[in-house]
């Protein structure tokens, strides 16, 4: 798809194609009503501008669209071949030991104890071990601390969605 067409589409197409990129629905709502977009640059900011416009309740929409990652079988899974995850966006990671996959598995039920959220971590580049070290260093935050990191890094994904999006 590129500019024109995203701009051409119905509000309901609209609607499906941004929520490719995040589930808050808020945040969904403000760029099919902010179409049409003059270049991309002005949709990013458009999106930079409705997701500082939301709150808890909203940012938590947003992390419920991404999967939990689960056991230690789930993550083996997802780590056992770079060619087979996901869209690219974990193309550099190299197969992750069962250490780091047991202690992930853990670090994210801990996690999501803590802050009644799932871990958030734009993927991109990172290895499991990678994600692993990031999750321990946010595992002592307070919670607000923690939802604005989450925050942060679900901005950075829905960026990385609207340019696979174009």
């Amino acid at each position: 798809m590129n500019l024109e067409k995203l701009n051409a589409l119905t509000n309901e197409q609209a609607t499906h194609a941004f929520m490719q990129c995040c589930t808050a629905s808020k945040w969904v709502n403000a760029m099919v009503n902010a179409r049409p977009f003059s270049n991309k640059l002005a949709m990013t900011e458009k999106a930079d501008v409705a997701w500082q416009h939301l709150g808890e309740d909203d940012y938590l929409e947003a992390f419920e669209g991404h999967p939990q990652i689960g056991n230690v079988a789930t993550l083996r899974a997802k780590y056992a071949n770079t060619k087979a995850l996901a869209s690219g966006e974990q193309s550099s990671v190299s197969q992750a030991s069962e250490q780091v996959l047991v202690e992930l598995a853990k670090g994210n039920v801990d996690y999501l104890e803590k802050f009644g959220f799932i871990f958030i971590v734009c993927a991109t580049g990172k290895s499991a071990a990678q994600m692993l070290t990031l999750l321990l260093e946010r595992l002592p935050n307070d919670r607000a601390t923690e939802l604005a990191n989450a925050a942060e890094e679900q901005r950075k994904i829905f960026h990385l969605r609207l340019e696979k999006l174009l």
